[in-house]
């Protein structure tokens, strides 16, 4: 009887687990290395002249740093963001002291800098820590073009 109870909660636990991980695949701010950019936002390798955007969706790119306070105010709010616009937009971090070629490339020398990626078009910077009001603002005019 003990092992069915104990085999019956592994079995749930499991399953709880494998649940859980979809969830967090499907919505919440997702880190980027140069290889991830690479293969999801652009192949600055391939296509060193334009930017050709590889992703389904409009994106979001926080360029930040962990020793950074006011990317620390803006990290919250990001987090609530990815998930009130889960399926609509993804929403990324580059850590500039990990990813200084990254951040060379789009010239990052404040942060945090919030770069909007729509589907198609041209992306736009934003330097600085504002509140929600103003990324809900730039996602629905920009991004989603509601």
């Amino acid at each position: 009887m003990n092992r069915k109870i104990f085999l019956s909660i592994v079995f749930s636990f499991s399953i709880f687990c494998a649940f859980s991980q979809n969830e967090t695949n499907t919505a919440g701010v997702v880190y980027l290395t140069k290889s991830d950019f690479l293969q999801k936002i652009a192949n600055y390798q391939t296509n060193p002249e334009k930017f050709i955007y590889l992703g389904d969706k409009p994106c979001i790119i926080d360029f930040y740093a962990d020793w950074c306070m006011p990317c620390r105010h803006v990290a919250p709010i990001l987090e609530e963001l990815s998930k009130e616009y889960t399926g609509k937009i993804y929403i990324y971090k580059i850590n500039v002291d990990k990813e200084k070629e990254l951040s060379a490339l789009f010239g990052i020398s404040n942060i945090p800098a919030i770069l909007f990626i729509p589907q198609t078009g041209t992306p736009q910077m934003a330097v600085g820590q504002y509140p929600k009001s103003v990324y809900v603002e730039a996602i629905n005019n920009f991004l989603l073009k509601n």
